[in-house]
């Protein structure tokens, strides 16, 4: 299969979490965007964890869902991938939306980061939300 790896840094794992569907799905997914998986470590954590992450490696002060780091060469995805998931739980009560269904989007957001696209103009942000959509529905085919 690929190099995802899973682990957790203060937290538990959500019991919902499959994590051999989410290998398939993100597999399927670099595939659909001619990608290879390489290696991907998602470390599932606390706010008080990525804040620090968040401080320590990027200088910035606050909050996040997710920080990816990209390690990527060629067409060979590879990064570290933090994901709070104090802050994916509330985001998905603000966005009235399943917590599973907002971990999936964070975590194929973190992937489509790693592919190249970006999301910091709204143009940007659109195109990014257009394609989690998309890979959304790639995952209700694993």
């Amino acid at each position: 299969m690929s190099g995802l790896l899973f682990f957790s840094e203060e937290c538990d794992i959500p019991s919902f979490f499959n994590e051999e569907r989410v290998k398939q799905w993100l597999q399927a997914v670099a595939d659909d965007y001619s990608f290879q998986l390489g290696t991907i470590s998602f470390i599932f954590c606390n706010d008080d964890y990525i804040l620090d992450v968040n401080r320590k490696y990027l200088n910035h002060d606050y909050y996040t869902d997710v920080i990816t780091f990209d390690y990527s060469e060629r067409k060979i995805l590879s990064g570290d991938v933090f994901i709070s998931l104090d802050t994916v739980q509330s985001n998905a009560l603000e966005f009235n939306t399943t917590y599973e269904d907002e971990l999936h989007r964070v975590l194929v957001h973190s992937v489509l980061h790693l592919i190249g696209f970006k999301d910091k103009s709204d143009a940007d942000a659109k195109e990014m939300r257009q394609n989690e959509n998309h890979c959304l529905e790639l995952l209700k085919t694993i």
